[in-house]
């Protein structure tokens, strides 16, 4: 199974951006959107692609999902992908 991971863009250059994931930051592509994304938006990254543009109105409630999520999987699979995922080599 696979997860995407929710993040906050902190840099642009050109296609490829600088994501924060809880602190922990990752290169990302920006090749597969379809929709101009600009520092401070969220999206959704999946094997270092950002996947889709988290809509303004939609990223608390995702956040928040996501936080439960990880701190209540304990020794859940998919919380270890997510951890693995997020301290991967850039």
């Amino acid at each position: 199974m696979c997860l995407g991971i929710p993040g906050q863009i902190i840099s642009i250059d050109g296609r490829a951006a600088i994501v924060d994931f809880w602190g922990t930051h990752k290169s990302v592509r920006l090749d597969t959107l379809d929709e101009a994304v600009r520092c401070g938006d969220y999206v959704i990254n999946h094997a270092g692609f950002a996947v889709r543009k988290i809509p303004t109105q939609n990223v608390q409630d995702t956040l928040a999902l996501y936080e439960l999520i990880l701190t209540e999987a304990g020794e859940d699979p998919i919380a270890c992908d997510v951890e693995r995922e997020l301290t991967a080599a850039v």
